[in-house]
């Protein structure tokens, strides 16, 4: 396991190990992550894990942040990362075939809205029958660092929204001091 500190990076999360010891992404898989941000930590692992003959799915509804990633890929010789500009709050507008998914990424993601429903939708759509989601959000009893109470959302209500929408608990982990997790399949 790579031990070297990013900060605002793996000092919260390791995208490895979640990704690889915890999601178990297969290699040549179809990946979306979902609110994927400037830094696209997930985006990258994920395309290092799925090799050449997968895809990525760097998702966001922020213009400048896709232009990162893409530079980001670039530096990495990462070729498998394809840049999404999309609002996840309308279901259907992300330009991926429905259904055409091994994996969704929402990392982080959920506490930025307050559409969790439309955005859970989405990430249903896209997956295939099978497909998995990864859940990764801030725990409610949080301390100083993340964003105010509010805004977070917690387990209770990501498992409900999820469950109506079709989706089945496979596993709940801690994913990091801060932070919850949970995978979903569809």
């Amino acid at each position: 396991m790579n031990n070297q500190r990013i900060a605002g990076g793996n000092e919260l999360l390791n995208p490895e190990h979640l990704l690889k010891n915890i999601l178990k992404i297969a290699y040549q898989s179809k990946v979306a992550d979902l609110g994927c941000g400037s830094m696209g930590f997930f985006t990258l692992q994920a395309a290092k894990l799925i090799g050449d003959k997968g895809t990525v799915y760097a998702v966001d509804i922020l213009r400048e942040v896709l232009s990162s990633i893409e530079s980001r890929s670039r530096q990495e010789g990462l070729y498998n990362i394809k840049t999404i500009w999309s609002n996840l709050e309308i279901v259907g507008a992300t330009k991926i075939p429905q259904e055409s998914l091994d994996y969704t990424i929402l990392v982080n993601t959920l506490f930025q809205t307050q559409k969790h429903r439309e955005v859970l939708a989405e990430s249903f759509n896209l997956l295939k029958a099978g497909g998995r989601l990864l859940v990764v959000e801030w725990k409610t009893s949080g301390g100083p660092i993340g964003p105010t109470q509010e805004m977070r959302i917690s387990l209770e209500e990501v498992k409900q929204l999820s469950i109506e929408l079709g989706f089945k608990i496979e596993r709940e982990f801690v994913a990091g001091d801060n932070h919850y997790g949970i995978i979903f399949i569809k």
